[in-house]
């Protein structure tokens, strides 16, 4: 099974790397170089190469949280993005670490955010709130990532944003929900300091465009299932050239 899940996530990796827009649909920084310098020190062969540190913080998406309580960390988009990255860099030794935790907001990931997420030394940092922040509005929601991404930066690390994953109990494909307006804020972040964007809400927005059924991505109504995360991890591979 997990075999078929990989080729699968190829396929999809491949799909949407030739698919026009796809990451550069207002992409704010160029995807092939974004990450050079990551991807330059993953193909650095031992001896003279070390571990690379990806940190992704956010909600239950990240956690690999599916259909609650249940846990599947193995099908979540961090560990896709480790597989992925593996076949990308057989010779480098990449620790793709969580951080996220479940029922939690940006304001809450902020706190401990120099504590468990800048304390490791991190090369690159995916940040993922936009589900939860809708429970605290725009505004605090736009300080707490503004904070995050100001720190990340002066740390030294590249970051990746990510716009939220549907809830399918939501009005999500309106523009005027309150998942389309955090995504849109998050969009406008990623410009504003120029750094990576994984588009997540467009994603499964054309993938519903083209005639698919949402609810085939998701483990219950606000937590994709494991080809949900495959669109996530796609994304955020192909900003690694």
């Amino acid at each position: 099974m997990k075999i078929k899940m990989f080729f699968w996530l190829l396929l999809v990796v491949e799909t949407l790397a030739v698919e026009p827009g796809y990451p550069s649909l207002m992409a704010p920084v160029d995807p092939a170089t974004y990450l050079a310098e990551v991807a330059a020190v993953s193909r650095v062969d031992w001896p003279k190469n070390r571990a690379v540190m990806i940190v992704c913080h956010g909600h239950s998406v990240p956690a690999g949280y599916f259909d609650t309580p249940v846990i599947n960390s193995l099908g979540s988009y961090p560990h896709q993005l480790r597989v992925g990255l593996a076949g990308k860099y057989p010779h480098a030794v990449i620790n793709v670490v969580v951080t996220a935790i479940g029922g939690e907001d940006s304001e809450k990931g902020l706190l401990r955010f120099e504590r468990d997420v800048m304390s490791l030394r991190p090369d690159v940092v995916t940040i993922d709130y936009g589900l939860n922040d809708r429970g605290m509005g725009l505004e605090r929601a736009s300080r707490a990532w503004r904070a995050m991404i100001e720190r990340a930066k002066i740390g030294g690390a590249k970051v990746i944003l990510l716009t939220p994953t549907p809830d399918t109990a939501a009005k999500w494909a309106d523009p005027a929900d309150k998942l389309a307006l955090h995504a849109a804020q998050i969009r406008g972040l990623a410009r504003e300091y120029q750094v990576a964007l994984v588009d997540s809400y467009a994603v499964f927005q054309r993938h519903a465009a083209a005639g698919g059924v949402t609810e085939t991505l998701m483990s219950q109504r606000n937590h994709p299932n494991e080809k949900g995360h495959a669109l996530v991890s796609a994304g955020l591979l192909a900003w690694f050239p």
